[in-house]
């Protein structure tokens, strides 16, 4: 066996998007993997015989990430294959093209053109196709153009490629790009992905689309906006004919289906008592009777799965209807696991084991899900009486090949009862009687958690001789929302939590090296990076990625910062501004004495850059050693989904920047 290295995610398979087909017979699930010279990713789609649990891959083009059943047999995906297409695409011409496969065999077929740009779509009982369709309020519909007044349209779209006009905000997202006065417009289609109408105005916001099981009805979410992009959106029903507003009561909803034909299952929270992360409940609407009614008054969980990992790629479902119930995952202590609510609000665990259920497929009460299992990364399984069953062995080798560390955890209690959880990696060849330098990683979030599941960089750095040690503080998920609430909080109970269990480790393993403390994070790890550095200088260096280091310039340059910064520092640039200063880490500069590098994406809108070079600059400034290395072309997911070749060279620098502060060995 030997030791995982630092581009060892290349090596890994990573699963997304199980979803039986509607007879239930078969399932299918996109496969990736990495090409790490190429500096990008594979991506094929599988099928699974449920009777047999035999599973097979059905594309080859590396570039089939998700897909929808068109029927029993047949599936639909979207791609750029043929060279026209690629030309209209270079062009910037608006068009989806969809594909169709049997999962019987045979090559794919083209099977639609729509004639726009489709981010999502349904397929209606009439053949007739519900759609979001990407509208951008700054350019000319092409739908309205002859060919001449075309051509003109794309020649000027070129010349402006330079230019960016921001009108409102939100002005531009994390992964998204520039977004003022662009929208995701509902839109019908005919069954040839012809363009038939406008569904919603041109500044509504389609953010999801769900179909009754009889495909005639559809609930959808928007938002409607301009100047700025409101926290509570609007829900309405498509009747096949006709938009119809319902009231929610001033609900901000993050989930819509229908649970019956005369029933929607709603989640949401107004919000009021503990602002943005407040835990959602569960509501339902009697179509008929027109009524909103609260179904689990009572109930303070997540309803998705916040167990963090940079092995995996890809999403899926983490919420559906089935057979009259809803099903969806929830974060626990340190594992996310599958549950259920029936129509009486009656929530029950469907399983629980350790690990995370990244998502799921629910038919007639054959259970599918991909999910990570204590230090085995992600596979797919199905669940029998006695328990999860593996049904593929993609990444079996890493426990064959390669030397990991088991997480062992570690927890401590509060003055009110409730604990802090964490774990420690011991680093691979660990000999008892040896000093081991110590890195504590933070997570982001902050309502996130660490669990037991693979980490590739923690794993990384226990084979590099380091103990590695991760907690969940105050603030982090899986524990209601008293324990996650930290608005106005933020540096004070949860950077006690994180010194505490950091002493708790040293205290319980004698080997750890004291002296050679190491500190790194991101997103809010970065924040408590940057905090930690200005208040206490135990640690020999850190590294501190896509951070905040000031809540003003956060609020005023990021995606979410004008909602989420004064939100969580209960505090806004023009109302108690000094209470969001003092909170910012960038205030407490001038006490760095601690070696930092900072690691950002020049296209992070989530923490932009600016907050990475502040305190950058700040620390160049006051005479400490500091080092920042950008990264073009990525965003706030360089570490789990950057192109491969920069996230080893993230990883590199951080490896290197700590290597430079250990004692040299004899």
């Amino acid at each position: 066996m030997r030791k995982i290295t630092i581009d060892e995610f290349k090596n890994f398979t990573f699963l997304s998007g199980i979803e039986h087909a509607p007879d239930g017979k078969h399932a299918a699930f996109a496969v990736h993997g990495v090409d790490l010279d190429g500096n990008k990713y594979l991506s094929n789609l599988y099928v699974l015989d449920t009777k047999t649990e035999k599973t097979r891959k059905l594309t080859a083009f590396n570039k089939e990430a998700s897909f929808k059943w068109l029927d029993d047999e047949n599936i639909l995906f979207t791609t750029i294959r043929e060279d026209k297409d690629k030309e209209d695409q270079e062009s910037l011409k608006e068009f989806t093209q969809v594909y169709k496969i049997n999962i019987h065999g045979g090559e794919a077929d083209r099977y639609l053109r729509f004639n726009k740009k489709v981010l999502s779509y349904e397929i209606l009982k009439s053949g007739e196709i519900l759609a979001s369709v990407y509208f951008d309020n700054n350019a000319k519909d092409q739908l309205t153009l002859d060919d001449s007044a075309l051509g003109d349209e794309l020649k000027r779209l070129k010349e402006e490629k330079d230019y960016e006009v921001l009108e409102e905000i939100p002005y531009w997202s994390n992964g998204g790009g520039f977004t003022s006065m662009k929208r995701s417009r509902l839109s019908l289609f005919d069954e040839k992905g012809q363009f038939v109408k406008y569904l919603s105005s041109e500044f509504t916001d389609v953010e999801q689309i769900k179909l009754n099981e009889e495909k005639d009805h559809a609930v959808i979410l928007s938002t409607t906006f301009q100047n700025k992009a409101p926290l509570f959106n609007e829900l309405t029903i498509f009747d096949g004919t006709t938009i119809l507003p319902l009231e929610t009561k001033g609900l901000s909803l993050s989930y819509a289906d229908f649970l019956n034909e005369k029933t929607l299952i709603l989640i949401g929270t107004d919000m009021k008592k503990l602002g943005i992360n407040e835990n959602s409940k569960f509501y339902l609407y009697d179509l008929e009777k027109g009524e909103l009614s609260l179904l689990t008054e009572d109930l303070d969980r997540s309803m998705y799965s916040s167990v963090g990992s940079d092995a995996r790629y890809g999403g899926g479902n983490q919420r559906m209807v089935s057979e009259g119930a809803f099903y969806f995952t929830s974060t626990e202590g340190t594992d996310s696991y599958l549950m259920k609510v029936d129509q009486e609000g009656l929530v029950s665990k469907v399983f629980a084991e350790e690990g995370s259920v990244d998502s799921f497929s629910i038919q007639k009460g054959h259970v599918l899900y991909i999910g990570m299992k204590n230090t085995s990364l992600q596979e797919l399984y199905t669940l029998e009486d006695t328990g999860s069953k593996a049904l593929t062995t993609f990444n079996d080798w890493v426990k064959e090949e390669l030397l990991l560390s088991i997480p062992e955890k570690l927890s401590y209690a509060l003055e009110d009862g409730e604990t802090i959880d964490g774990f420690v990696l011991k680093p691979i060849g660990y000999e008892k009687g040896k000093k081991y330098p110590v890195l504590l990683e933070i997570h982001g979030g902050p309502k996130t958690v660490y669990g037991s599941v693979f980490y590739h960089e923690l794993q990384y750095f226990a084979s590099q001789g380091y103990f590695v040690i991760f907690s969940n503080p105050r603030g982090s998920d899986g524990k209601g929302n008293a324990f996650s609430d930290i608005r106005g909080k933020y540096g004070t109970i949860d950077y006690e939590d994180l010194m505490n269990f950091t002493d708790l480790a040293l205290a319980t393993y004698e080997d750890m090296d004291q002296e050679n403390l190491f500190v790194t994070g991101g997103s809010y790890g970065g924040f408590m990076t940057n905090w930690i550095i200005g208040h206490t200088h135990r640690f020999k260096a850190a590294a501190s990625q896509r951070s905040i280091s000031n809540w003003i310039s956060m609020f005023n340059t990021t995606d979410i910062g004008y909602y989420f910064a004064d939100d969580q520092t209960a505090s806004s640039p023009w109302d108690n501004q000094e209470k969001m200063w003092w909170h910012s880490p960038l205030k407490y500069s001038d006490q760095v004495q601690t070696p930092t590098l900072f690691i950002h994406s020049e296209e992070d809108y989530r923490c932009w850059l600016t907050e990475g070079l502040q305190m950058f600059t700040a620390l160049k400034y006051h005479g400490v050693d500091a080092r920042m290395c950008m990264f073009r072309g990525e965003n706030h997911e360089l570490s789990r989904s950057g192109k491969p070749k920069h996230r080893v060279r993230r990883l590199t620098e951080i490896d290197n920047w700590f290597k430079t502060y250990l004692p040299k060995e004899d």
